[in-house]
């Protein structure tokens, strides 16, 4: 199926017009390397027209599915970061996540990819686990500290239809507990060198991400292959998530055409994800219109109530607004 899948994904990219001046490349959405290496390498030989003047490459990992020989595969490639799936270290966790790697396993991982020089690394971890205890949380916080990542991402579980979690009627913790633990990781980070530069993503230094921070100041970008999304001007679009109908025809996708007026509040929406807020420059830019001019009115109540503040050329979350984001946008809907 793998070699079906890159024959699809070959075909695909033949046909598109990509832009060979890009400057970042994300490969997940899955584990890559769970690919042979053969297949590896035929997938990052696909991409290398297109990686001339990329800053940052990344592709996600876990950690039971790379070797020496894939992690010389992505180096030769260009691949300059990656994601791993760290998540926990509980084993009691892992387990009932599915995941079949532990510590000493993402220690050889970490020392894996930095001796290949892939060195700009970022561990994902979830909170609000079903039975997940703050213990847990602050064990496999500062586990993950130990290796010295240069970025964290730290994720609330979110149980879909359909999913494992769903068909096994797992259920997060109470909102209270999770917004304890989230809290405890914004108190904690700083102090071992972490800023927030996003609601759920913490970097050291200069390790921001600047393929999410893409999206988020609502750049266009490509979506490549079964499930991905793109976004060009003012359409999106997906790819079928069914893998028979991606074989048989791999450039379809499905069209979301939007308005000038849902286009703008996407905007708000991903661009208040950042400590720093939306750029209302880049907003007059994208939109050739003044952001007061559209929004001042609806944010003047935000301001006033203490949900929002405006810092020179960002609408920015106040500490208290950031904490209920959810409920700020959609009072601005």
């Amino acid at each position: 199926m793998a070699e079906q899948w890159l024959d699809a994904l070959t075909e695909e990219i033949r046909q598109k017009e990509i832009n060979p001046q890009l400057k970042t490349i994300y490969i997940g959405g899955g584990t890559p390397t769970s690919l042979s290496c053969t297949q590896l390498e035929k997938l990052l030989t696909l991409l290398d027209p297109y990686r001339q003047k990329v800053i940052e490459y990344t592709v996600e990992i876990n950690p039971e599915t790379l070797d020496e020989t894939k992690a010389e595969i992505l180096q030769k490639h260009g691949i300059n970061r990656a994601s791993i799936g760290f998540q926990s270290s509980s084993p009691d966790l892992l387990k009932m996540m599915g995941r079949h790697h532990d510590l000493p396993m993402m220690h050889r991982t970490i020392d894996l990819l930095r001796s290949k020089g892939i060195s700009n690394l970022s561990l994902d971890l979830m909170y609000s686990l079903p039975q997940q205890t703050m213990t847990d949380l602050q064990t496999s916080l500062q586990d993950a500290l130990s290796m010295q990542p240069e970025h964290l991402s730290l994720y609330s579980l979110t149980i879909e239809e359909n999913t494992v979690f769903g068909k096994k009627n797992y259920h997060h913790l109470s909102d209270d507990e999770e917004a304890d633990m989230y809290e405890w990781i914004c108190r904690i980070l700083p102090a071992y060198g972490f800023h927030q530069y996003e609601i759920s993503n913490f970097a050291k230094g200069d390790h921001e991400s600047l393929h999410n921070k893409a999206y988020w100041n609502y750049r266009d970008f490509y979506g490549i292959s079964i499930g991905a999304s793109g976004k060009k001007g003012l359409c999106r679009y997906d790819h079928t998530r069914s893998f028979q109908t991606y074989l048989h025809d791999p450039c379809a996708v499905e069209a979301i055409p939007l308005t000038i007026e849902d286009a703008m509040f996407e905007m708000v929406m991903m661009g208040l994800r950042l400590k720093q807020g939306m750029d209302m420059d880049l907003f007059a830019e994208t939109f050739g219109t003044s952001f007061l001019d559209v929004y001042g009115a609806r944010i003047q109540k935000e301001i006033n109530i203490g949900m929002l503040e405006i810092s020179g050329r960002y609408l920015k979350a106040t500490s208290r607004g950031y904490e209920i984001l959810n409920t700020v946008l959609e009072d601005l809907m």
